[in-house]
């Protein structure tokens, strides 16, 4: 073999090695990102992360319902679906620092992740109970919680010296509009009317900036007025066909759950015609139902009826209003 030919073998068995080490260390970054605690996260404006942004049903690409609204390092998590650590950590954020849940409504969609964000953030040091503020039945959903954790709880606190608190979870009920703050962060509720069940909408306020969050199919006209003028409006958006559209696609589906959807979740051009009306300045889509494989099969529906910006939102977008 001549020396060029050698040579040539030489320096492409060189580029693979240094190939697969590359591949290696990558991946043993994201082992060890995976792992390691992570620092409270703090944010200067009031901001939105988009943890989680499926919905009821499976979906690979995106996480349950989770989302995150921040202020310095006052971080709470409005709905906890499945997947609600991982979501956070993909979003940076340590499961211990999240200090209360806001839930929208008991759809199991929205609790699911309740025990999953209690226990992942009490394994990772936090001592003091987990707030969980809800409409009527929340209290009842964190005593059964409790109870059916409750041997394994005391178990681990036992052999691994935690504190109980910390694993806590401190139920209150909201049945009647309803405020609380934290520094200059300020949080109200609102029940709205017309559902299967008992719904909340929920506005962050500060320095004059607002999210709401109500990603419910029900109480639009309540929520055009408690959603007027602000920066943003996170809402669902739902494509149900008509038992009529459904028979012509051949898609077998009983009208009579096509009906029973269509009055639980909110349209896309119903999400639209929502964020028009409350003069909100940005629209921020989630629990998209089918997930788009664009963004412009949403928005080029959406636009016909809102006029501000759109936001089909990812897994872990950051959204500062």
């Amino acid at each position: 073999m001549s020396v060029r030919i050698f040579a040539f073998f030489l320096v492409v068995g060189v580029g693979i090695a240094s190939w697969v080490l590359t591949c290696v260390a990558w991946r043993a970054d994201d082992v060890i990102a995976g792992v390691v605690p992570l620092d409270p996260r703090a944010f200067e404006r009031l901001t939105l992360v988009t943890a989680g942004t499926g919905g009821a049903y499976e979906n690979p690409n995106r996480l349950g319902p989770a989302l995150v609204v921040a202020l310095g390092e006052r971080l709470a998590v409005v709905d906890a679906g499945r997947g609600v650590a991982e979501a956070l950590r993909a979003s940076k954020i340590p499961a211990v620092q999240p200090h209360t849940i806001y839930l929208t409504a008991l759809l199991p969609e929205n609790t699911t992740g309740i025990d999953d964000l209690l226990l992942a953030g009490w394994l990772g040091g936090r001592a003091q109970p987990l707030r969980l503020v809800g409409p009527a039945g929340t209290r009842s959903l964190a005593e059964l919680l409790q109870a059916s954790h409750a041997p394994a709880i005391q178990a681990q606190a036992a052999a691994l010296g935690l504190p109980l608190g910390g694993a806590r979870l401190e139920a209150i009920e909201v049945a009647e509009p309803w405020s609380e703050s934290f520094g200059e962060l300020r949080v109200r509720a609102l029940p709205l009317d017309g559902g299967p069940l008992a719904g909340l909408a929920w506005r962050f306020e500060s320095g004059g900036r607002s999210i709401v969050v109500a990603p419910l199919g029900w109480g639009h006209e309540q929520l055009a007025d408690f959603a007027r003028g602000a920066q943003l409006l996170v809402q669902e958006a739902a494509f149900v066909p008509t038992p009529e559209l459904a028979a012509q696609l051949g898609l077998g589906v009983d009208p009579e759950r096509l009906r029973r959807e269509s009055a639980l979740h909110t349209s896309i051009e119903a999400a639209g015609e929502l964020a028009q009306r409350a003069g909100v300045e940005t629209l921020v889509l989630v629990r998209l139902r089918p997930p788009p494989v664009y963004d412009l099969q949403i928005t080029s529906l959406v636009d016909d009826r809102f006029a501000g910006h759109i936001v089909v939102a990812d897994d872990g977008d950051e959204i500062t209003p």
